[in-house]
Order: structure tokens, then sequence, then C-alpha cells
């Protein structure tokens, strides 16, 4: 993969130094550095030790990202929503795993994305998933087709810069139209359950009610922290767990047989085109009686 920087500074920059400020990460740089001819100016492969000057433009050719023969392809199909050279972005299904794990190891998003990739002919055949989703949970998953889009993508989590909005339908009525729950969450011993506590880590949830029902509450949540299990501990610990979510104590009689939560929007500036770039995906089968 080739992608170029031009120095758009107004004095010579070396190679490490133009990349640090394109947010290439010194690990990528170094493994870059260690391969032959992966920089160039004007067509001619350069040291690295060449100075960039102002207007010029360094071609770097980045080195592949091999294929791991511990995470066979899945021939299984993908909601695909969006793809480029750098993303690619889908609509996960309730039930499928996002990583390969001790339970599965043959057919995971993961295992699904690299043998899209492979019948593409890649050469990157390593995808990252950038936000990743609870086995059961649904919807917009972005995955990073590179290293360098993994970088720029772990940046924009960071910088809290990946704007993600979730569908939930949870127990009971919600008797506010808006609220943020501000509770911190942490590990019960060794379990996969998380909960609220003193000495969790901050979390923040915020949510729109978007439709009222009888003994249930559609919500629209927008997370300001990325916590495990976040949106379902914040509910639960209100006491409106959400539908079909055994772990956290919710209704298992009314018609959701796993937690009613959908990735519903995923929108962020890309750091390859520095375009707005916005995806959606439809509420599923069996969340949309509560449409």
């Amino acid at each position: 993969m080739q992608i170029q920087f031009p120095n758009q500074t107004d004095q010579p920059l070396s190679v490490k130094r133009l990349l640090t400020m394109a947010g290439v990460s010194n690990r990528l740089y170094q493994a870059t550095k260690r391969a032959s001819r992966s920089f160039a100016v004007n067509e001619t492969v350069i040291a690295p030790t060449r100075l960039i000057a102002p207007g010029e433009t360094l071609t770097v050719t980045f080195p592949p990202e091999l294929s791991d023969p511990n995470v066979p392809p899945s021939k299984h199909s993908l909601a695909i929503l969006f793809e480029n050279e750098h993303w690619l972005v889908v609509n996960k299904p309730a039930g499928l795993t996002s990583v390969p794990g001790p339970s599965n190891r043959t057919d995971t998003l993961v295992n699904r994305v690299k043998g899209h990739l492979q019948a593409q002919g890649a050469v990157d055949l390593r995808p990252h998933v950038i936000t990743r989703l609870d086995r059961f949970t649904s919807g917009v998953v972005l995955v990073a087709k590179h290293r360098l889009a993994t970088g720029y993508a772990d940046q924009l989590l960071a910088q809290h810069h990946l704007h993600k909005q979730y569908q939930a339908v949870v127990s009971g009525y919600l008797d506010q139209d808006h609220g943020i729950v501000r509770f911190p969450i942490g590990r019960v011993g060794d379990q996969i359950a998380r909960k609220v506590t003193p000495a969790g880590q901050a979390a923040e949830t915020e949510y729109w009610v978007e439709h009222r029902f009888s003994a249930a509450t559609r919500v629209r949540v927008q997370l300001h922290t990325g916590r495990t299990h976040q949106i379902r501990v914040h509910f639960a610990h209100l006491g409106h767990p959400l539908l079909g979510d055994e772990l956290y104590g919710g209704p298992l009689n009314q018609g959701i047989k796993r937690q009613a939560l959908h990735a519903e929007q995923l929108a962020f500036l890309d750091p390859f085109s520095n375009e707005r770039l916005e995806f959606n995906a439809p509420l599923p089968a069996d969340m949309l009686k509560y449409e």
C-alpha cells in the first residue's frame, strides 16, 4: 500500500518527523523503515535520512500485514455498508462473534472479513475490528484494512472522535425524555459481567426516549465513554435492564431472546480524505416490533 505525504510546512523535515506529524505511529514507521524501498520522492527511492523539502511529497510503501495461519478465512457472507481501500463497514448480525476466541476460531466477523479480503486478492490480511460489538449486539462495525488505518482509528478513539449511537429497548417505563447516566463501571471478580462500583472506571451514557410501550421503552443512546457492557450495566443499574439481557436481569418473555441493543450509527472525519463519513444500519427484525 502506498500513501503520499506532502510537506506543507515552510521548512525541511526528516522522513520520521513528516510521518509523525501525519499521525503515523513510531512502531509503524520502524517496521516500514526496516523494509526495502519504502520511501520515495518523485519516484526515486530515498534513504530515511533524507530531508523532505517544503512542497515535496514523500511516497511511502507500507509493508503488508501477512495472513495469520491461526485465523482461517470464512466464506460466509458480510452485510457490507461501505468499503474503500482503507475501511470496511459492515452491519453485524446478532449472534456473530467479533473476533476469534477459544469457543470460536473459524467463523467470527474477523474470519469473514479475512475471507472477503482474500477473495479480493488483498495483501493486507489481518483486519482490525475498531468498534467491536458483543456477540449478541447487532449493527454497524468499523474495520481497518491495514496498519495505518488502524493507527488513525486508534487516535480517533482516544480523542473521542468516533461518534456512535445505539438503539436499545429497556424494560419498564422511563419517565425522563432525556438523561445522562454517570456511574463508574468495574469488574465483578473474574466474571464476564460488570457492575457499577466506586472502584470502577468513569463511564457516561446519554439517552433520549424514542418510544414508550406498556412494559418497555425504546431509547437512542450516545456513548461518551467506551466501557465493557456500558449500556447494559447502566440501564440495569437504573432498574431498567435491556430486554433479553439474561446476564443483567433483563426480561426474556417479551419477544427478544438476546440483549435488545443495536449499533445504529457510526460517524467520523476520515483522516485519509478529511471528509465526514456516516453509516447507518436499520433496526433488525427482532427489534422492529418496538420501532
